[in-house]
């Protein structure tokens, strides 16, 4: 038998737990057992029953949000205060799961208006799509695991769910509080496993659709594995920029800028990572932000006090600071921050005008790092800022109502913030990323959407 999973703190590498692994042979009982829930519609949880356990389930996981939060800031790294919030989202997203099945409903589709389409009636409904496999992340371990599996479990669809293997242990949480609110087991699976047994998950032809939250580089090469008629939602990373222009209000804005690009030690798919702030105000907002970034409290995530916690890896600490010592070394000018704090936090560092060909100008950085650049002209910053293949939630600030809206419409994102940072999110908002940021759209009912497929039942009658 192979040595278990070790869940290690982020923060100081102690062991908080042990897990079997789960092979091959495990995940074929679970394809087996999730695929035969499908072939038969009279298998599918009634949807009175469905609300019910979702409704249970919320009120387990508020029970022990504190537990609960605890656990994930403990082998997440998120600090305890940002986790504390990420229950509370959590708990709200499992109830607007349960009021959003009332929206899967289909619609009529009018009938007799042609002599061909006389005497006939046309409604659609929705359905289950099939099997879920969801493959999750490890930045948001108890909130991202409700996006992907609440939803199947809201439409009646079977789930086999891969968490994060730095944290699994808040993907066990949601799920003992769903079999423990009545879910019956057969219907959510969770499987840890290897990168080979997880390929085979999503591959299987009984995999109807395709849940993914991580990188870039696995989500596009696991959707060219898909079995023909996959479907699939992708979620990946991004490069947020903000536009700032001179009339821009700094005092208010730089508290959120700051709260946007460090929060969870900029380990979040839509930071703020570049800020584009016009010639007139760029000395005020770099040195603002890093007056701001000097006095956060790096530490222990589990401390109430810790505003910035650990990077969830070693390695990644050290990619984080060979990317600012390259933009450094190429004219970029560190303001705060460049260094690392014991073996896995990174300091809260602010960059004044890394070229734009620095990797921390064109790639996702995911750690606690900020980008300030120059411009004179706004429509040419907007086209540095969407130049690079990433593109998901952007931000403008302005007190003009016009450019505010000209910006919106020239910055290429799914979801464009106006005076505020881009990591604003609240779980019942379309969630989505574009280019290679993404494919599909998330949030409760868009995913709940995206796992119902709609069906089309036409009557002919000479009563009609």
């Amino acid at each position: 038998m192979p040595e278990p999973l070790k869940v290690l703190s982020p923060f100081d590498g102690h062991l908080i737990s042990e897990i079997a692994w789960d092979d091959a042979n495990k995940l074929k009982h679970m394809l087996a057992t999730a695929h035969q829930l499908t072939e038969n519609p009279d298998n599918v949880i009634p949807a009175p029953q469905r609300i019910a356990i979702l409704e249970k389930t919320a009120n387990l996981v508020e029970a022990q949000s504190e537990e609960f939060a605890l656990q994930a800031a403990e082998e997440g790294g998120k600090p305890l205060t940002d986790s504390r919030v990420e229950l509370v989202r959590a708990v709200e997203g499992i109830r607007e799961a349960a009021r959003s099945i009332r929206q899967l409903t289909g619609r009529e589709i009018p009938m007799n208006l042609t002599d061909s389409s006389m005497n006939r009636m046309a409604t659609t409904r929705r359905e289950p799509i099939g099997v879920v496999a969801a493959v999750s992340a490890f930045n948001h371990p108890f909130n991202l695991i409700v996006h992907q599996v609440i939803p199947a479990v809201a439409t009646g669809c079977p789930v086999i769910v891969k968490p994060a293997l730095t944290t699994p242990l808040s993907c066990f949480n949601l799920v003992n509080c769903l079999y423990e609110a009545g879910l019956p087991k057969e219907w959510c699976h969770v499987l840890v496993c290897d990168n080979e047994v997880a390929e085979k998950l999503v591959t299987d032809s009984r995999i109807a659709f395709f849940s993914f939250i991580g990188s870039a580089k696995v989500g596009w090469h696991l959707r060219s594995q898909l079995a023909p008629g996959t479907r699939c939602t992708l979620e990946h990373g991004g490069a947020a920029p903000v536009i700032m222009d001179a009339d821009a209000d700094v005092a208010d804005a730089l508290p959120l800028l700051a709260k946007g690009g460090f929060y969870h030690a900029g380990q979040v798919c839509v930071s703020v990572q570049r800020v584009f702030a016009h010639e007139s105000i760029v000395k005020d907002v770099a040195d603002g932000l890093a007056d701001i970034a000097k006095k956060m409290v790096v530490g222990d995530p589990t401390h109430a006090e810790t505003e910035v916690g650990p990077l969830i890896l070693e390695q990644e600490v050290d990619r984080v600071a060979e990317w600012v010592e390259q933009a450094q070394a190429a004219g970029a000018k560190v303001l705060t921050g460049g260094n690392k704090f014991g073996v896995t936090c990174y300091a809260p560092t602010v960059l004044l005008n890394p070229p734009d060909q620095a990797k921390v100008s064109r790639e996702e950085i995911f750690g606690p790092v900020v980008c300030v650049y120059s411009f004179k002209d706004r429509l040419e910053a907007i086209k540095r800022a969407n130049q690079i293949p990433y593109s998901f939630q952007a931000a403008v600030f302005t007190k003009n109502i016009d450019t505010a809206l000209d910006s919106a419409k020239r910055l290429n994102a799914a979801a464009v913030m106006v005076n505020d940072h881009t990591a604003f999110r609240v779980d019942w908002m379309p969630f989505a990323g574009r280019k290679a940021s993404g494919l599909g759209v998330g949030g409760i009912l868009p995913t709940m959407l995206e796992m119902t497929e709609e069906k089309m039942i036409v009557l002919r009658s000479p009563g009609l």
